[in-house]
């Protein structure tokens, strides 16, 4: 680009000959321009006249250039004036791009990513979640390792099937897909079409619905299963609350206001979709009248040992109590250790005496003691649940005799 420039014509009314004057203008472009534009064409500019006679020739079309030399005598100069100007750019237009701004880093707990926390966790949920998926589908009975029977009773009853699905493979799939998203996140190629927004805002959600069921879950077990304990159901509510937890902290306390609608959006609808569930199975599956276990009595058909006739006198004498319920087969097998006639010497408790099922209510006894399973031992005010061998329960009494316990 040159200085700022006018060309000047001339056109003559009656000849239509053109003539051009080339001026520099002194004012319209600063020096530095005048200053590059000179130090770009140094060579030496042509005479006037010689500039004049060239573009007024090469300015006409082919037809009027025969007509160039005529002269008149009388000219109508019109002026007509072009500006051309080399301005230095903006500061804008010379400063870089922005780059753009690096993800932040991913977040950690102790020194390990929350996705590998994640990942591990839901591992144990999927482990526990498909044992229980095996139990389920073959019938099989459930190992209690605590609490008795009460593992197996939760594991038959009505809360153990979601829309005619078993819940524990409910909760298996749940978990798979929670370990696969999180070691998606962490590199793995399992998912593609995810980012790692998409990711992380799906395991939130997933880990607050797991969360929510749990919940739901404890309330049940608390309010229908009143007295039982369930190993797999605290610990699958352990998990789940842990995995919530985990998603909260890889989100951040300052981000997470944003998705607390969501997240309750979400609660609200697993609550009511498991109620709606609970209900109509009830519905179906017990049909318009309430489901009642009548009480029953059951018969101890062996014989007491003098060791067995002593340890239940020793216990009647300190206050021992035997927690139980008529349809627990654990309790059942206590009974039969002791034999008819120590049972009668023996202070048992029967939480349920007027039946179990809806509208039923174990004995205020029984609530009141915290019981965990069936049956409950509370001897010098100690709790021990499970059935128990005559042995540790004279160990646990302060007995001794003696008799032999065989004899």
């Amino acid at each position: 680009m040159g200085p700022d420039c006018f060309f000047e014509y001339g056109s003559n009314a009656r000849s239509s000959k053109l003539s051009f004057e080339v001026r520099p203008t002194e004012q319209s472009c600063p020096e530095s321009s005048r200053g590059q534009a000179s130090s770009h064409h140094s060579p030496p500019s042509p005479p006037m006249a010689t500039i004049s006679a060239a573009l007024s020739i090469s300015f006409l079309p082919p037809a009027t250039r025969i007509a160039v030399s005529t002269v008149s005598s009388t000219r109508v100069k019109r002026a007509a004036q072009f500006r051309c100007c080399a301005e230095p750019p903006s500061p804008e237009q010379e400063s870089p791009a922005p780059l753009p701004t690096p993800p932040a880093p991913p977040s950690s707990l102790w020194g390990v990513s929350t996705s590998t926390w994640t990942a591990g966790v839901a591992g144990l949920g999927l482990l526990e979640t498909g044992y229980l998926s095996y139990l389920k589908l073959t019938g099989s009975e459930a190992f209690c390792p605590v609490g008795g029977g009460g593992c197996g009773d939760v594991l038959d009853s009505d809360y153990s099937v979601v829309f005619g699905i078993p819940l524990p493979l409910v909760g298996m799939v749940a978990y798979g897909l929670v370990a696969a998203l999180s070691l998606q996140e962490n590199g793995e190629e399992l998912l593609p079409g995810l980012d790692d927004l998409d990711i992380r805002l799906t395991l939130l959600l997933m880990a607050t619905s797991l969360a929510t069921a749990s919940a739901y879950f404890l309330f049940i077990l608390n309010t229908k299963f009143v007295g039982t304990s369930c190993v797999y159901c605290l610990s699958s509510a352990f998990i789940s609350f842990t995995l919530f937890f985990i998603r909260i902290k890889d989100i951040g306390l300052a981000r997470i206001q944003k998705f607390v609608g969501l997240q309750l959006a979400v609660a609200v609808i697993v609550a009511l979709a498991l109620t709606n569930s609970y209900s109509s199975a009830t519905t179906e599956l017990k049909g318009t009248d309430d489901f009642v276990l009548e009480p029953y009595k059951i018969e101890v058909t062996t014989e007491s040992t003098p060791f067995a006739i002593s340890l239940a006198k020793h216990l009647h004498s300190i206050g021992a109590k035997m927690y139980g319920a008529f349809w627990c087969s654990h309790c059942n097998d206590q009974k039969q250790m002791f034999g008819r006639e120590a049972m009668e010497i023996l202070d048992y408790v029967e939480c349920f005496p007027n039946g179990a099922g809806k509208g039923k209510k174990m004995a205020n006894e029984c609530a009141a003691t915290g019981l965990e399973g069936f049956p409950t031992w509370v001897i010098n005010g100690k709790l021990l649940s499970g059935d128990k061998e005559l042995s540790v329960l004279a160990e646990e009494s302060g007995f001794a005799s003696e008799v032999p316990e065989q004899s």
